[in-house]
């Protein structure tokens, strides 16, 4: 038995979406590895079962959830760390290419060992800070979704996230709360940048309710439509 079968009309209600047989036991794999390397490196303070599921599983769907039905999607992961929220997304879409990025080689490490043990061919690990990978050729302007997740202030996020970018990518970044000062910031960011905030989702997570944010930027006027 999984274990988050109790949870699996969830992923239904929330998400409409259910994971086959093949996803739910590379996420049970996945929390198990997790477990495992918490006890050589500091991954995460998140292990009780409902924690994991609703903050880095369904955390790391709901962020991109808009682009669901899109299929062939490159997506670079920036900052990581144990493999959140690229792991989830690689398992849950096994048509887009994830790259996940993290400046610390423990992490990295970790992150390819898990890759290989759930038989993930849709991911790579990739040692480095953002802010100099995507200097590079091979990275610059190469990717359809740049995701962020709990790295600094928001500005600073869209900074590592732009040039990552397609000139119709859309830039995620991953947020607790909101506050009016951290939009203020990232206006003035997008301004001075040519991007725009293309939409500022706030919803609840569906086991204890806590408020989150996902905010969409993109480098042109363009929609997160699915179209």
């Amino acid at each position: 038995m999984s274990h988050f079968s109790h949870l699996f009309d969830h992923w239904q209600s929330t998400l409409n979406w259910m994971p086959s047989p093949e996803q739910i036991a590379q996420f049970d794999k996945l929390y198990e590895f997790v477990l495992e390397g918490n006890s050589k490196q500091n991954l995460t303070r998140i292990t009780e079962i409902d924690d994991f599921w609703e903050k880095h599983l369904w955390d790391s769907l709901r962020g991109v959830f808009t682009f669901w039905d899109r299929e062939d999607v490159k997506v670079i992961d920036i900052g990581t760390g144990a493999g959140f929220p690229g792991l989830p997304i690689a398992i849950a879409k096994p048509s887009w290419q994830i790259t996940l990025v993290d400046s610390k080689q423990k992490k990295v490490t970790f992150v390819e060992e898990t890759i290989n043990a759930l038989g993930l061919t849709n991911a790579i690990a990739q040692w480095g800070r953002g802010e100099d990978i995507n200097k590079l050729s091979q990275y610059k302007k190469k990717y359809d979704l740049a995701v962020i997740r709990a790295v600094g202030k928001p500005d600073i996020c869209a900074s590592y996230a732009l040039p990552f970018l397609k000139k119709s990518g859309t830039a995620v970044l991953y947020r607790g709360q909101w506050l009016p000062e951290e939009s203020e910031q990232l206006d003035i960011f997008c301004e001075q940048e040519g991007l725009q905030v293309v939409k500022q989702d706030r919803f609840q997570t569906p086991l204890t309710t806590g408020v989150r944010h996902s905010v969409y930027l993109s480098p042109r006027s363009t929609s997160i439509s699915n179209s």
